[in-house]
């Protein structure tokens, strides 16, 4: 077992708690870096759409996670960043520019959202996301003249000095916006606003009586989480290659969700767990399907029934997600023979009104 022995107040917001984790980070960046050379480009492919999810996921984790509001309709954000993205490149926009255009319009929309969300909390927020989603669905569908409707848009390679679209470059690219997106939210969450959002999350009574802006923070969260859910979706655009409102729904608002949930809420290790088995199931369910009778591979709708199914066993039986997980197991073995049994065990849970009797 590992005792970190505090000597300064920095060390409470460092990134890394000691030089175990700075090596076995290392160890893994170079492992990530070395993946072209190993794998074949479908498999590159996917970790490209794992590293694309896991950008999106940070987005959606400072919102619901980091600050306590639950959206369903992350999805509208993704389209309107790949949308926005592909059109400014067809309008001429150099690459770089038209990613930051549609990461600042999508961050515009989520204050817009943001504002009229302020009243609402819990299942009358969702509804309210979830209704936005389907407004923006109907957008796409029948703003031709931009979108294209139902015959899509097609998106314009991704170049910029050298051609990116290319299964090593673009994974490069996505590899290094994420890396960039969990530093750059990683900082923001030590930061005082950050801390506000934890606040929020956790009372908004006790924040608002500390002096914080309650609005203005999730105000914030929204357009934070809108912004990096629409720079993942300037890059799936280039996953794609063809855009068309039908890859913009319900199931992939509710996949984004599955992901930070499933890989644990309020961390940031969470994101990349959840987005490497969020990726990675739909293989798994196409493996099964061709290993299943056709009685069972045939069912409509089987995907997103295994997506919800995964969903509830996970909020049942394992609530801090697969992370939460991981570190039980880690201190298992931190402090064998001794760990105790009853280390996780549940409390009992009172309603408010009886922690007053």
């Amino acid at each position: 077992m590992r005792f970190i022995r505090k000597i300064n107040y920095g060390q409470d917001i460092d990134l890394f708690e000691h030089n175990g984790q700075r090596f076995w980070y290392a160890v893994l960046a170079l492992a990530v870096l070395l993946c072209p050379l190993a794998l074949d480009h479908f498999l590159l492919g996917e970790l490209s759409l794992v590293c694309i999810y896991a950008i999106a996921g940070v987005g959606l984790m400072l919102l619901v996670g980091y600050t306590g509001q639950v959206s369903l309709g992350h999805a509208a954000f993704l389209a309107i960043g790949a949308y926005c993205h592909a059109w400014l490149l067809n309008q001429g926009w150099p690459f770089p520019l038209a990613l930051a255009g549609a990461t600042g319009l999508s961050a515009a929309v989520g204050v817009v959202v943001g504002i009229p969300a302020l009243r609402m909390t819990g299942i009358y927020l969702a509804v309210a996301t979830l209704a936005f989603l389907v407004i923006v669905e109907q957008v796409l569908s029948h703003w031709t003249s931009v979108t294209g409707g139902f015959r899509g848009m097609a998106v314009p390679p991704a170049r910029f000095g050298i051609d990116l679209s290319a299964p090593a470059p673009f994974y490069y690219l996505c590899l290094a916006v994420l890396g960039l997106s969990l530093v750059a939210a990683l900082n923001w969450l030590r930061s005082p606003t950050g801390r506000a959002m934890a606040a929020v999350r956790d009372s908004e009574t006790s924040a608002e009586s500390m002096g914080i802006h309650i609005a203005y923070t999730k105000t914030l969260a929204f357009a934070l989480s809108a912004a990096f859910t629409g720079l993942a979706g300037g890059l799936f655009a280039h996953k794609i290659g063809y855009l068309a409102p039908d890859a913009f729904t319900l199931a992939m608002s509710i996949q984004l969700l599955l992901m930070v949930v499933v890989g644990g809420l309020g961390s940031m290790h969470g994101v990349i767990f959840g987005a490497v088995f969020i990726g990675l199931l739909p293989q798994a369910i196409a493996v099964l399907r061709d290993a299943a009778p056709p009685s069972i591979s045939q069912i409509p709708g089987l995907e997103a029934g295994i997506f919800g199914l995964i969903l509830v066993l996970f909020l049942i039986y394992e609530p801090e997600g697969l992370y939460g997980r991981w570190r039980k197991i880690r201190l298992y073995f931190e402090e064998f023979p001794l760990y105790r049994k009853a280390t996780y065990k549940r409390q009992k849970s009172y309603l408010r009104t009886e922690r007053l009797r």
